[in-house]
């Protein structure tokens, strides 16, 4: 039995639509998890994904902000959201699906930014940033009878050949140390597995986020990997791949993500 979940910071769901269309019907994952969908839960485009057969849509909204959702072709148990921080942001959301005999928790996430300026005594979007790692470090992949899958935008490139040059974005936020050193916490506080990184090993690189401000993104390739999956660890054997849609950043008014896709096999 084949499975296969996308991840794509969408930056906009009601404005690329049109692309989330398109790579749906390319690609047609059971589970698409989208981050930043800058809308409210009324304002989601439900319609057009049930109508390509995400019947099981649930949806963290925001006005403007951040905001994230699960849409599925398979039924979702669940719709839970962690208020994490105290700041009532629409950061996360979990459901529980069954694909076979395996009950499976996924978690959607979207961790701030941070901002420009890597210290939090003068900009209080990094501290709030490194509250939310901190937070994420009590979130374990091992339950009883549920396996885990953990996706999203999680704003930090943790390892040397995630950006496109280590040594020159050290002091630049997603890559700065004191975030590095938080997920790679996170992760083995947790017992997760980094399934990116289990399909391509370092020094290999990987970039799922191109920024906007470049003039030439794809000549440039100036890029980093923001864009995470990690599983409990039973459910590495079964990683088939991970399809990082690198010509999405190209399409017609792109998100400055593009899509990940992990594909099992049960």
């Amino acid at each position: 039995m084949t499975f296969s979940l996308t991840t794509w910071n969408i930056n906009s769901v009601r404005l690329r639509m049109p692309i989330v269309q398109q790579f749906i019907v390319r690609n047609q994952p059971d589970i698409l998890c989208l981050q930043e969908i800058k809308c409210q839960e009324p304002e989601f485009p439900y319609q057009p994904l049930k109508d390509l057969g995400y019947e099981h849509i649930i949806v963290h909204g925001q006005k403007g902000y951040h905001g994230v959702a699960i849409a599925s072709k398979i039924p979702l148990l669940e719709d839970h959201r962690q208020n994490y921080c105290g700041m009532g942001d629409a950061r996360h959301i979990s459901a529980i699906f069954e694909r076979g005999s395996r009950r499976i928790r996924l978690h959607n996430f979207y961790v701030p930014a941070g901002g420009d300026e890597p210290n939090r005594e003068i900009n209080p979007k990094f501290g709030h940033k490194l509250d939310f790692v901190e937070e994420m470090k009590a979130l374990k992949a091992d339950m009883p009878g549920v396996s885990s899958i953990l996706v999203g935008d999680l704003n930090i490139a943790p390892l040397e050949h995630d950006v496109w040059s280590h040594k020159q974005l050290l002091k630049i936020v997603s890559h700065t140390p004191v975030e590095t050193d938080g997920m790679k916490d996170v992760i083995a506080k947790g017992g997760w597995l980094d399934l990116m990184r289990q399909f391509t090993p370092e020094p290999e690189k990987i970039y799922t986020w191109w920024s906007y401000r470049a003039k030439d993104w794809e000549a440039a390739n100036k890029g980093r990997r923001l864009d995470h999956v990690w599983s409990s660890p039973e459910l590495g054997p079964f990683l088939e791949r991970i399809d990082i849609l690198k010509e999405a950043r190209g399409w017609n008014q792109p998100s400055d993500h593009v899509p990940v896709t992990a594909v099992f096999k049960f």
